[in-house]
C-alpha cells in the first residue's frame, strides 16, 4: 500500500510542479486569440467551459486504454508503478500538453499538420495517412468490441435472417458514430461525454476506496520485486513490452489525435495545462489504480498471471470480477456501462478526427453538412468492410503504431522548442527514450522480426542515438543554440 500511495502522491504532486514547468517552458500567451475564438463555425471551433473540455478531453484520451493496459501490465509486478509514474508526467502528459498547445498554436490543425510544420512536407503526408490508418483501426476495434459485448448480453433477439444479433449491434453502433462525426461537437460529444467521464472517475475512486477499506495486499515495490515477475519474462521482457502494454496510462499516440478537437474548444491558453497535461494525469491516476487493484485481488502477481492465463488473458473478464466482488451490484452496473460505453465514446470522436484530418488535406470547409457528408461517409464504407475482416492479426500491430505516432510528435515538438530557442529537454529526453522502445519492440516482437534481446537491444539504442544526433544536428544547422 505505500508503493501505492507514494505514487498517487507524486502523479498529484507532478501535475502542480512539473507540468507548470513545463508550462513554463512552452511560455503560454493568455492575451492571445485561440482557433475557437478566431475560427468559431459552430461545428468543431466552438468555445466551451474549461471542466467541460477537460472532461471530453479526459473520456477521449483515457476509455478502456488506463484499464485493460493496466491489468495487463501489473502482469510484470510493481515495477509497472514505475513506469505509469514516469511515464505519465515526462513523456505522456508532456506529449499531450504539446500535441494540444501546437495545435492551439497552429490554428486548430490536426496533429499531421502540426507535425508538418515542424518536420517537413515528407512527416506531414506520412502522418496524414498514419493517422488516418491508425484512427480507422480504434474506430473498427471500437465497434467490434461493444457488438460483442451487447451481443452477450441480448443473446439472439435481434438475430434476422442472415442478420446477426452482432450486426445488429454493428449497425446501432455505426449509425450513432455517423450522427456524432457529423454534429457539432457541442451536441452529443460535449453533452454526454462529461457524464460518462464522471463515471469513470468514480469506478476508479470506489475501486481505490474499496482496496482501503479492505486493506487490499497490493505488493510493494523492493530490491526483490524491482524486476521482470511476469509468468513468461522470456517472451515478455520488460523492456520493451511494459512500454508497449500500459500505453494510455503512460504515454498513447492516440491522444495526439484527439487533443486538437479540444484545441479548438479552448478560450485561453492557460487552460492548456489543466486539460491536456491535466487529463493525462488523470488517467495515470486511473492507471495506477487499476493496476493496484489487478496485483492484489487475485492474490498478487503470480496468482494474477496464472488466473489471466486460464481465461484467456482477457481484462474484460477481470474487470467484472473485480467490480463485481469489491464494489457489488453498482460496481458491476458500472463495469458493464464503462465496458460498453467507454470504447465507444472513444471511438466516435477516432472518427470525427479522421474526418478532420481528412479536412484538412481536402481543405474542405466542415461547416456545410454536406462536406462533412463527403468525407464522412466514405470514411464509414470503409470502416464497415473492415469489420468484415479477420482483424486479429492486424490489430497486434496498433501498439507499436500507437507508440510511434506519440515518438513522432515528441520529436516534432522538441524542434518547435529548438527552432523558438526554448528547453527542448523536456521533450527531446521522451522523444529519444520511446524512440529506443519503439524500434526495440519491433525488432524482438512475435509481430515484427522477432530477433533476439541481444540483437533488438543494441538496435534499439543505436537508433535513438542516431535519432537524436540528426536533432542535435538540425539544430546546428538552424544556428540554435542547443
Amino acid at each position: 500500500m505505500i508503493t501505492f500511495l507514494i505514487s498517487l502522491i507524486i502523479l498529484i504532486g507532478g501535475y502542480f510542479v512539473y507540468g507548470r514547468f513545463v508550462e513554463k517552458c512552452f511560455g503560454v500567451d493568455e492575451t492571445a486569440q485561440t482557433p475557437a475564438v478566431k475560427k468559431a463555425d459552430g461545428v468543431d471551433f466552438v468555445e466551451m467551459p474549461a471542466w467541460r473540455i477537460f472532461m471530453i478531453q479526459f473520456l477521449n484520451i483515457a476509455g478502456l486504454g488506463p484499464i485493460f493496459g493496466a491489468i495487463m501490465g501489473a502482469m510484470y509486478g510493481p515495477v509497472a508503478f514505475i513506469w505509469i509514474v514516469l511515464g505519465t508526467l515526462f513523456a505522456g502528459a508532456v506529449h499531450d500538453y504539446f500535441s494540444g498547445m501546437l495545435s492551439c498554436r497552429h490554428g486548430g490543425e490536426s496533429i499531421p499538420e502540426v507535425v508538418g510544420n515542424q518536420l517537413g512536407s515528407g512527416f506531414k503526408h506520412f502522418m496524414r495517412a498514419f493517422s488516418v490508418i491508425l484512427l480507422l483501426l480504434v474506430g473498427v476495434v471500437f465497434i467490434l468490441g461493444p457488438s460483442k459485448i451487447l451481443t452477450g448480453l441480448t443473446g439472439e433477439f435481434f438475430a434476422l435472417g442472415s442478420l446477426t444479433t452482432v450486426d445488429f449491434w454493428l449497425f446501432v453502433i455505426l449509425g450513432y458514430y455517423i450522427i456524432a462525426t457529423l454534429l457539432p461537437i457541442d451536441k452529443i460529444i460535449g453533452r454526454i461525454y462529461p457524464l460518462f467521464g464522471a463515471v469513470l472517475l468514480i469506478m476508479a475512486l470506489g475501486l481505490m476506496v474499496a482496496m482501503f477499506m479492505l486493506n487490499a495486499p497490493i505488493p510493494e515495490l523492493s530490491i526483490e520485486t524491482l524486476k521482470n515477475l511476469h509468468a513468461t519474462p522470456k517472451t515478455h521482457p520488460l523492456f520493451p513490452m511494459l512500454f508497449i502494454t500500459i500505453a494510455c496510462g503512460a504515454i498513447s499516440g492516440f491522444h495526439s489525435t484527439q487533443s486538437p478537437l479540444m484545441a479548438r474548444c479552448i478560450s485561453n491558453e492557460k487552460q492548456g495545462r489543466g486539460i491536456f497535461y491535466g487529463s493525462m494525469v488523470a488517467e495515470g491516476i486511473i492507471a495506477l489504480i487499476w493496476a493496484a487493484a489487478a496485483m492484489s485481488f487475485f492474490g498478487g502477481v503470480d496468482e494474477l498471471g496464472a488466473t489471466m492465463a486460464e481465461n484467456g488473458n482477457s481484462a474484460a473478464w477481470a474487470v467484472k470480477e473485480i467490480c463485481n466482488s469489491w464494489m457489488g451490484k453498482v460496481g458491476g452496473a458500472l463495469a458493464i456501462l464503462g465496458v460498453v460505453a467507454c470504447p465507444i465514446t472513444s471511438g466516435d470522436t477516432a472518427f470525427r478526427s479522421a474526418r478532420l484530418i481528412l479536412a484538412d488535406v481536402t481543405t474542405f470547409s466542415q461547416k456545410p453538412i454536406k462536406n462533412r457528408l463527403l468525407i464522412t461517409l466514405p470514411l464509414f464504407a470503409v470502416a464497415w468492410g473492415i469489420t468484415r475482416l479477420d482483424f486479429s492479426v492486424i490489430w497486434r500491430y496498433f501498439g507499436f503504431s500507437n507508440q510511434t505516432l506519440a515518438t513522432i510528435v515528441l520529436w516534432a515538438a522538441s524542434m518547435y522548442m529548438l527552432k523558438n530557442k526554448k528547453n527542448h529537454w523536456i521533450v527531446s529526453i521522451p522523444a529519444t527514450f520511446m524512440t529506443a522502445v519503439c524500434t526495440t519492440y519491433i525488432m524482438i516482437a512475435p509481430e515484427g522480426f522477432k530477433l533476439s534481446t541481444a540483437i533488438g537491444y543494441p538496435v534499439g539504442l543505436i537508433t535513438a542515438a542516431l535519432a537524436f544526433t540528426a536533432f542535435m544536428i538540425v539544430g546546428k544547422k538552424h544556428g540554435k543554440t542547443i
